[in-house]
């Protein structure tokens, strides 16, 4: 690692660190909590952020690898195809016949399965089951529809493992939880057997961005803005059309849909592209249940404090519901 990588990795853990101590420090008072919180926040984009994509993505990589480390996950890498893909697996006695599917996120252009351990390596830690991660390829080398066509491959690849596909219960955050709904939407339209459930953690759900959220929210997302969902919007679906439910799966039909669970933070402007998900589902009759989070930002889920991991404990209780 580069003597600039590794200051700001630094850099990085000791926002990490800082978050970590903010929340313990002030978790009698909510408004001061959130603040702190959301301030570090901020600075720790702005580490991780370059306008180099190709630097922005190993840096993510490195993150991921350093701050995802557990003694109690062991990460397997391997192919699928040329894809590379990831078991995150709990090194104890744990459950063998329900397997979880993870989309990451980053807006289509930057993400990894190494940057998602921080989520991979929690979800398999609370719901005790292996947890499968891929990269998918990205934008803007690699535009729509690569990255569904990958979410089939690694959809394709547990079916030859022998998993059902009730087997399977499919999650994803952002970008990821917007890919998590277009392999589902998919496969309904294939006519195959769906997975069990969906779990998604701040779904990007509406690439026409109309909804309020994202001038209700501008000032106060620590996280996105609207700079950055146009490069992503650009990068992955240029001349396409937004409302093909494939790109923007809040236009979809979710008729037959299996249950879904979504988490939202009240601080970031993607608040709309959850609820009106919510809403149409609602209509739809599908099984649907939504939490969102009060000082919550994007993804707060990959941070290191009590209510992300309470987070994690919710999706894995959504998921053990559905498993009975």
């Amino acid at each position: 690692m580069n003597l600039c990588l590794r200051m700001r990795v630094e850099g990085f853990g000791k926002v990490w660190c800082n978050m970590a101590l903010a929340d313990k420090i002030a978790s009698k008072n909510k408004d001061k909590r959130n603040q702190n919180l959301m301030g570090l926040i901020k600075r720790m984009h702005s580490v991780v952020e370059t306008d180099d994509i190709d630097r922005h993505r190993q840096s993510q990589d490195n993150f991921g690898a350093i701050f995802g480390a557990s003694k109690d996950i062991t990460y397997a890498d391997f192919k699928i195809e040329e894809m590379d893909a990831e078991w995150s697996r709990v090194n104890r006695v744990h459950m063998k016949k329900y397997v979880v599917l993870y989309c990451h996120g980053g807006g289509y252009m930057t993400g990894s399965l190494k940057y998602a351990r921080c989520l991979t390596g929690k979800l398999a830690s609370s719901t005790s089951m292996d947890v499968l991660a891929f990269d998918y390829r990205l934008a803007p080398e690699h535009p729509y529809p690569a990255a569904l066509e990958d979410a089939m491959k690694a959809w394709n690849y547990l079916m030859l493992l022998g998993y059902g596909a009730r087997d399977v219960i499919v999650g994803g955050d952002s970008a990821g939880g917007n890919l998590a709904l277009a392999l589902v939407l998919k496969l309904k339209e294939e006519d195959r057997i769906l997975p069990r459930g969906i779990f998604l953690m701040s779904p990007w759900t509406d690439l026409t961005v109309s909804g309020k959220s994202h001038q209700t929210k501008a000032d106060i997302d620590p996280v996105l803005n609207a700079e950055y969902l146009k490069e992503a919007i650009d990068s992955y679906a240029k001349d396409e059309d937004l409302q093909n439910p494939l790109i923007s799966p809040l236009f979809g039909e979710f008729k037959g849909f299996p249950p879904v669970y979504i988490q939202t933070g009240d601080n970031e402007i993607l608040l709309d592209d959850a609820t009106m998900l919510h809403k149409k589902l609602v209509r739809e009759n599908v099984s649907v249940k939504m939490d969102i989070y009060e000082g919550m930002w994007h993804v707060f889920q990959m941070s290191p404090f009590k209510t992300a991991y309470e987070a994690m404990d919710k999706n894995a209780e959504f998921i053990f519901d559905i498993c009975r």
